[in-house]
């Protein structure tokens, strides 16, 4: 549409038997259309933040090359939307949707990838940056290069774990030039990243479990945290991290660094972590991670348990404390529908947002 092109999860959801019910997502929310009415929402809620994510496909069709004028009008027309309705935009650079043609050229273990995500947020933040202040560079590079990468269950859906390693390492890299390069547009503007944290609490009480509970923190909440922030990988691995695996080169962790003006953290779930024997498909990763059972259940199955997000976001503050946190997600998912007045009975939602 308009000059789109191909993203993975076009490909990914057109690939038989990868999604339930053969469910694309070519027509979801369809917020190209229908902005106008969800800030008239938004507005009338109250809201005084709307994040939102571009679609690096949209403006740059193969990933590379002119960016295609359509796609930038859309977003211009969006935030001045929101400006409009006194409420402050927070824009996304890369929410998971990967031009096709650069996965086809290798996708996130590529290096050349910090590059070319570099030169698309340029062109994103220079037709953009006097509209928008505050901006992500990534929304949850965990998610999107361990699910994508090594467990298979997203986006590119491939299943190698030495992929999702130099994956991450390319990411890290591509945040600090993302970062850079945003700031050589206009240094005044905020540039951070939103993370996915889950409060890692060890099964036991065991010196093995309280181990492994820290090595899954290091690997699921601050792998792409600390580089930014210290220039170092934490401790995620057993007989440390593997950094010829990662292609770390000399010079790297330098350019890894980005002093983030905030932390974006979203927060649903604790995990419970148990030490375990070494897994050949995921070496170094000696230790299993579950869901909590003692707190309520979402109707996905995810434990409500407020008690973890405030001791993570605790610590995490007290480590950075001179970098502001904010919570760029948090919520419940539940199926309740409108009754026979049309109205949504959402006590349990409610009750989410009270305990929280």
């Amino acid at each position: 549409m308009d000059g789109k092109g191909e993203s993975i999860w076009d490909r990914f959801s057109h690939t038989v038997g990868l999604v339930k019910g053969a469910e694309t997502g070519d027509v979801a929310c369809y917020s190209y259309r229908c902005y106008k009415e969800d800030v008239a929402i938004a507005k009338k809620l109250n809201l005084k933040s709307y994040r939102f994510s571009i679609s690096w496909p949209r403006i740059q069709a193969d990933g590379t090359g002119k960016p295609n004028p359509r796609g930038l009008d859309y977003y211009k027309r969006l935030t001045d939307e929101l400006i409009a309705a006194k409420i402050r935009p927070l824009a996304t650079l890369y929410h998971w949707d990967l031009p096709q043609a650069l996965e086809d050229k290798g996708g996130w273990p590529n290096r050349d990838m910090a590059k070319y995500f570099a030169d698309y947020c340029e062109i994103v933040v220079k037709e953009l940056g006097h509209r928008v202040n505050d901006w992500c560079i990534f929304n949850e590079p965990w998610v999107f290069t361990m699910l994508g990468y090594s467990w298979g269950i997203h986006a590119p859906g491939r299943k190698d774990f030495d992929a999702f390693l130099r994956a991450s390492h390319v990411v890290n890299l591509a945040q600090g030039a993302a970062f850079r390069t945003i700031k050589g547009v206009n240094p005044k503007l905020k540039v951070g990243t939103a993370y996915s944290v889950s409060y890692c609490q060890p099964a036991t009480d065991s010196e093995a479990d309280k181990k492994a509970a820290a090595r899954a923190d290091a690997l699921g909440n601050v792998w792409f945290l600390q580089p930014a922030m210290k220039g170092t990988y934490p401790e995620a691995f057993v007989g440390g991290n593997p950094l010829e695996k990662m292609g770390v080169k000399a010079g790297d962790m330098e350019l890894v660094k980005a002093p983030l003006d905030f932390f974006g953290m979203n927060y649903y779930q604790r995990a419970i972590i148990a030490a375990a024997e070494p897994n050949k498909n995921r070496p170094g990763v000696d230790l299993t991670d579950s869901g909590g059972t003692d707190g309520p259940k979402t109707d996905m199955g995810w434990e409500i348990w407020p008690d973890g997000f405030y001791e993570l976001l605790m610590r995490i503050s007290r480590e950075y404390k001179s970098t502001p946190v904010e919570i760029t997600e948090n919520g419940a998912s539940y199926l309740d529908g409108p009754d026979s007045h049309g109205k949504i009975p959402d006590t349990r939602r409610v009750e989410y947002l009270a305990g929280i």
